[in-house]
């Protein structure tokens, strides 16, 4: 296995143990790798949940960028969801596994397709 793979498991285990969501691996996968890498780099890998720049930069570029949606509060309302979901005192929220949170709350898996 490779450090990806390593680091794949890692976000699968956190969606089972802190989300209460049993992943799909492939999923997963295809997000983790549209990440980049980023997910090798210890700040770039997670999400400052408290930090409302970094709330929107994961709104402007992998909401709407990424996933195609409008701009609107309930995207805001979306990220809050899945932070809430993740655990706000949670101190490595891993943007692999918000974004495939956000990806499922969407219904956009297709993106990934």
């Amino acid at each position: 296995m490779g450090r990806r793979d390593d680091l794949i498991a890692k976000y699968a285990e956190d969606l089972r143990s802190k989300c209460g969501m049993d992943p799909d691996m492939d999923l997963l996968t295809k997000v983790t790798i549209g990440c980049g890498p980023a997910i090798y780099n210890a700040d770039a890998s997670t999400v400052a949940g408290s930090q409302p720049s970094e709330l929107e930069t994961v709104k402007d570029n992998f909401l709407v960028k990424k996933l195609g949606l409008a701009d609107g509060p309930e995207l805001m309302d979306a990220i809050d969801s899945v932070i809430e979901t993740y655990g706000r005192s949670e101190r490595n929220k891993y943007r692999a596994v918000i974004y495939y949170m956000l990806t499922k709350h969407f219904g956009k898996e297709a993106v990934y397709g």
